[in-house]
This record gives C-alpha cells, structure tokens and sequence, in this order.
C-alpha cells in the first residue's frame, strides 16, 4: 500500500497579505509603485514554483479581503491562477456592510438580506467585495454577527453614542484580530504593507505584523512610504531594527525561504515510500505485548497479545464513522474536506498508526528477547552442573553459543533495519493526524515556526503539515451551532476516548513496572536464600552437625542456582529498565490528567450561557489539545530517544 497514493504530498506555498487601507496617507501617494513591487514579487514566487520540471507547485494566497492592499492582492493573485483563500472575520453578510463602509442602518440591513444599499459608492465596494468572494475559498467566522450587527446600526443610528462606537470597535478589532490568526497559522509569509507606526491596534496591520514575528511565521515588509525597499523580518526584536541600512531587499534569503515552503530543497520522503503497513505485526514481534500482558493484564491497546490493525480501507466505516458522520453533516454543500478526511487523512492516520505499531512491537520486543535469551544463554552454559554432565559440556556450551548469536542477530537486524527510527517517525505522522478533524474543522493548524523538530528527521512534520494544509479551511459559516455541533460530535468523543485511553495506559503501565519489579527483587530474594542454605549446610558439616558429604554433594545444585537466580532478577531488572514503564506511566496519567482539564472546560462551555460560546474560546480549546499531544510526542521521545536496540549489558 503507498502511503503517497492516501496522503499525496503536495507542498503548495501559502501566502497572507496584511495593509493599509485605501485612505493611509503614504499608500494612497505610492499606490501604482506599491502594486508594482508586489506584481514583481507574485511573478517571483510564480518563477520559483515551476522550478519543479515534474509539475508547478500551487500558490495560495490569504486574506481577508478588506478595501486596499488586500484587495489589490487579492486580483493579483486570481490574475496569475493562485488559489483565494479567505478566512472572513465575520459573515459574508456582515463583511460587505462593515468592509463596503455601509453608512447607514438600512444600508446594513439591506446587505445583510442581500440587497442592494441605497448608497451607489458602498454598493460598488460591495459588489467588489462579493466578486473576489464569489472566486475565493471562504471560511466565515460568524459566531458573534448579531451582537456585531446591532452595535454598528447602533452607532449608526446615533453617531454620538460614543459607548456603542467603542464597543463596535473593540468586537470588530477582535474577530479580525481572529481571522489574522488564522490567516497566519497556515502561511509561510506574510507580506505585510505597512508603514510601521503601531502594532497596538488588534486586528491592525502592525498588530498582525507583531503576531505573525511571535508565532515564528517570516514577514516581508513593504513601507508604502519606500516600497522597493522592502524587508523581511524572522523576530520581533528586528521590529526596532526596521529604520536601519540593510542594503536593500535580501532577495537570495527570500528565494531560499520559497524554495524550502515549496518543497524544492531538497528535503526527502523516501524514509515514507520504504513502509510497509501489515494487519498483524508477525509472532516474533508480539513479545512485548506478552510481558504486558503477563505483569499487567489484557492490553490497553487491542485487548489481547494479539495485535491486528485496523487497515486505512476500513477505517471510514469503522472506527472513524461517527467523526466522518458529523462532519458530513456540519459541511452541508461543500464536502470537499469531508472526503479529504474519508478518502485521505484518517486513512493515512491508520497506516501511521499500523506502521508504527508494527514497528514498536519490533524494537522492544527484540530488546526484551534479547534480555530472556541473555539470561537463559549464562543459565544453559552452567545447566550441566548440577546434573554432573561434565563430560557433555560441550552441549551446553553449544547451546550458549546459539542463545549468544541470536542476541547479536537480533540486535544487528535491528540497528540495520533501524526499527527505532522508524518507529519514531512514523510514531509522529500518526499522533499528528489523530486530531486532524477537529483541527481541520475549526480552521486551526500549526505555525511553521511551532512544529516539534525531530532528532535525525523533520520529514514526519514537514508530510503532515502539508497534508493538513492541503485540506485547507472548511468553507464554512462558523456559528454557535456550527462550533456547538463541532465541540459536541468531534472534539469532545476525541478527547473522552483519548482519556480513557491514556487513564487506563497508565494503570496498566504501573501494575508492569511494579510487579516486574516485585519478581526480580524474589529473584534475587531467591539467591541469597540458595546461598544462605548452602552457608549453613557448611556450617553444619564443620560442627558434625550435619553429614560431612553434604556441602560436597550439593555444591553443584547451590553454584547452579547462586548463579541463575541473580541471572533472572538481573534481566528482568533491565526489561524494567528499558520498558521504563513507570515514565510511561507517569506521561500518560499526566496526559488523561490534561484531556481531563479539557473535556471538562468543554463541558462547561456547552452546558453553560450561549454567549460564552465563540469561536475564540473554541478554537483556543483545540489549539490546547493540540498542545496536548505534541507535548505528550515530546515527553515520550525524551524517554526512549537514546534507547537504541543494543546488546543487554
């Protein structure tokens, strides 16, 4: 099964345009200068992305569609056959009466019917508004339009209720404050036309400038004032370095930067291609799942030592059903991101998720093996003793060597067929595309700058970050009963089953270490009672109290089991030691702990005032379980990361 042929990588580069409106001074002087440089930089980006011979990478550009630079923007880039993604900070309605600049009530509330307003110049930009609508991939963010709506006809209705202007203000900065998050989370650049002065002002040029340098995502920065003179800016400390000479636009740093957003650098998805997924993960390779089973019950993951994965074609009817259900409910006629999930993302969630399975099973079971078969290799070479088979020591002997070469078989298979590494990566596709409908759903992704970076490999993040970016934004009118329907019927059954899940891990984990401890400690309880008896036995021939023979005669038996006892506690001691179940333990009922805070906030959050209900709050919640797991990858790895599949010392 090709994992490309369920989850095609298709690196596009995404672009977000930030400006001034029409009626800033320095843009309104510079205007053709300022659409110049951007035209010249939208054919650059257009050059480097064909530099692809097998097929041109596609451009996306994000905005929000506001008078000015977003709308220049906006036609440029329908003009050269970019994708129009446009995360609107309200509904489409409420957008072209605050964005068309409605100057009264009834022109508001004509719009809002879809009529037209009375007043010929807002009708213009608003027909300007709906037409690169009509062409763009829209996400509403609608949830608060009502109480936006009767503040802006209210300061309408009476300018000079200075309280009304202040509280239209501050809810309109706010959700376009909103859709500039959005905005940023998917793109590899914003380009940013503003003249520096204030970054203050949420939802403002400069505001979204300063977001954009905090979540890591690079600014291109045009001053209108000097627009060929632009420059991009990685921190926000470069902020108070914008007056300094640079030498003109790092042209070479911004082709290198396009290049690595498009996927022209180089960077490989060969370690992808060389998976295999299998439904069971082969007998040698269920040993782990024994010992779980053996010192801490039935296993949490399947129910039983034997494993059997879930394959990518039965996942949609399977365990994914009711997920795929609400989301085919919640997306009404746009279903494109519906079978992107159905089709793409949860099937490539299961072959992650069997891969590295498969793999995990592996490596810890040939380390565990490689600890038995340590102990039974010291306890075959002296078995002869105590049977007085001396003269067939070769025999034993024999079977040491055998026991030994496996060890080392097993632990050269493992390095050369990196079952460690493996695991690892394909560990982290799976984790990052378990949560994708729910992500995807409230419109909500990670910043280029905040995916974890891996040890040996970054192409696990790099693969899932442009699956999920590939999906795109639902187009979608997110309301109180959109997110309401999206927090009940995806989020919440996500995070109760990861609770239970990760509650009941942690359990399990903790009766393994304690009990594999409990039995190496009788082991070597074992020994020192095999000496102690033997001790005595001397001390008794030495008094006469005791026949004289005895130590001689029983010698071979107590060097024996002085010997195999120790041996047994020693290596069930290191499969503790190299299972570190206690950690595991710990990180999982850290974790059930988290999800626990989550689900109960999101409990809340439906039981309780409607108005409570917004898209901030919900989306934040989703960014935390997000957090959740990407913290959860990282406590693990820190764990097992220097454990590699080496000879039991």
């Amino acid at each position: 099964m090709d994992p490309k042929a369920l989850a095609p990588w298709t690196p596009h580069l995404a672009l977000a345009i930030t400006g001034h409106r029409p009626d800033n001074a320095s843009l309104e002087a510079n205007e053709a200068e300022v659409r110049d440089v951007l035209s010249d930089l939208f054919d650059r980006f257009d050059r480097l992305r064909r530099e692809d011979v097998d097929s041109a990478r596609a451009v996306r550009l994000h905005c929000l569609l506001a008078g000015g630079i977003d709308q220049i923007a906006a036609h440029l880039a329908l003009e050269r056959d970019w994708s129009l993604v446009a995360p609107l900070p309200f509904g489409a309605e409420l957008n072209l009466a605050i964005n068309a600049e409605a100057k009264s009530a009834a022109d508001v509330q004509a719009l809002a019917k879809g009529e037209r307003p009375g007043d010929a110049e807002v009708e213009a930009r608003a027909a300007a508004i709906r037409d690169l609508m009509d062409r763009a991939h829209v996400f509403e963010i609608a949830d608060r339009d009502d109480e936006i709506r009767n503040v802006l006809e209210q300061t309408l209705d009476d300018p000079a209720d200075k309280g009304a202007a202040h509280r239209f203000a501050a809810l309109a900065s706010d959700n376009v404050a909103l859709a500039g998050r959005v905005m940023i989370e998917r793109c590899d650049l914003l380009i940013a036309v503003w003249d520096g002065k204030m970054t203050d002002l949420p939802g403002g040029t400069g505001h979204t400038v300063l977001h954009a340098l905090e979540q890591g995502t690079p600014v291109l920065v045009i001053d209108p004032a000097k627009p060929r003179r632009w420059s991009i800016l990685v921190r926000p400390e470069e902020l108070g370095h914008r007056g300094a000479d640079r030498g003109g636009p790092d042209r070479d740093r911004l082709d290198a930067h396009i290049r690595s957003a498009l996927g022209l650098d180089g960077e490989s998805m060969d370690a992808l291609d060389r998976e295999k997924w299998r439904r069971k993960p082969g007998f040698a390779f269920g040993f782990y799942r024994k010992i779980e089973a053996l010192f801490g019950g039935r296993s949490v993951k399947s129910g039983t030592t034997k494993a059997a994965y879930e394959s990518p074609e039965a996942i949609a009817d399977g365990s994914a059903s009711a997920v795929l259900d609400a989301t085919r409910g919640l997306l009404g006629e746009d279903q494109h991101l519906h079978r992107r999930l159905r089709d793409s993302l949860l099937p490539m969630f299961a072959w992650a998720d069997g891969v590295s399975s498969r793999l995990s099973d592996a490596y810890r079971s040939g380390m565990s093996v490689n600890f038995i078969l340590s102990a039974l290799a010291i306890i075959a070479g002296i078995a002869y003793l105590p049977f007085d088979l001396a003269k067939y020591k070769w025999i034993f002997a024999s079977t040491e060597l055998v026991l030994l070469v496996l060890i080392l078989a097993i632990t050269y298979a493992g390095s050369r067929r990196a079952w460690h590494r493996r695991w690892f990566e394909t560990r982290r596709v799976a984790e990052y595309l378990r949560f994708a409908p729910g992500i995807l759903m409230m419109g909500v992704s990670r910043p280029i700058a905040r995916w974890p970076r891996g040890e040996t490999a970054q192409w696990p993040e790099r693969f899932v970050r442009d699956a999920l970016r590939d999906a795109g934004l639902p187009e979608a009118r997110v309301d109180r009963d959109y997110l309401r329907r999206v927090l009940s019927d995806v989020v919440l059954p996500h995070v109760q089953g990861q609770r239970q899940y990760h509650a009941a891990k942690a359990e399990q984990l903790h009766r393994v270490h304690h009990r594999i401890d409990k039995t190496a400690e009788w082991g070597f309880l074992a020994a020192v009672f095999s000496v102690s008896v033997y001790l005595l036995l001397e001390l008794g021939a030495l008094t006469g109290v005791l026949p004289r023979d005895w130590p001689y005669a029983t010698a071979k038996v107590f060097t024996f089991l002085g010997v195999a006892f120790p041996t047994i506690g020693a290596n069930l001691a290191g499969i503790r030691y190299f299972g570190d179940f206690e950690r595991f333990s710990s990180i999982s009922r850290v974790t059930a702990a988290k999800l626990g805070d989550v689900e109960e906030r999101i409990k809340l959050l439906l039981d309780g005032n409607e108005q409570r209900l917004t898209y901030h709050v919900t989306s934040d919640l989703v960014r935390a379980i997000d957090d959740i797991v990407v913290e959860e990858i990282e406590s693990w790895q820190a764990v097992y990361g220097a454990k590699h599949l080496a000879l039991p010392a």
